[in-house]
């Protein structure tokens, strides 16, 4: 399954996974394609990233599947400009494709976001 994971990585995280990835290679096991791991620094930065609006842009276009961002807007409901403005962020992050003909899409069967709060305890 491909899927894109938006986490907050711990330090080192990213190397564990791939020296992982290069033993199973180095003993001639078939490795699976990779996820898609999207780092950020904390919760805060995720959703500065990733808000309600993109959020909602990214399941539409899950379901519309390749379409032009003129059409993702008027499904939204939202003005063209902003719908431009959200998808090349989506873009530059890599959670959503442009096709040969310039359609967006979402190349991912999943997206995860995983965020964590811990290590404060209750006075």
């Amino acid at each position: 399954m491909s899927r894109a994971i938006v986490e907050i990585p711990r330090r080192g995280d990213y190397l564990e996974q791939a020296l992982a990835v290069a033993r199973r290679v180095d003993a001639g096991e078939t490795v699976p394609e990779a996820d898609y791991h999207l780092g950020f620094a904390n919760a805060a930065q995720i959703f500065r990233e990733l808000t309600p609006a993109r959020l909602a842009l990214l399941d539409a276009l899950k379901g519309l599947g390749p379409v032009s961002i003129a059409a993702l807007a008027k499904h939204l409901g939202r003005n063209y400009s902003n719908v431009h403005t959200d998808t090349t962020k989506l873009l530059d992050l890599e959670l959503v494709e442009k096709n040969a003909e310039g359609l967006v899409w979402v190349p991912w069967e999943e997206i995860q976001i995983r965020v964590s709060v811990g290590g404060a305890k209750a006075a």
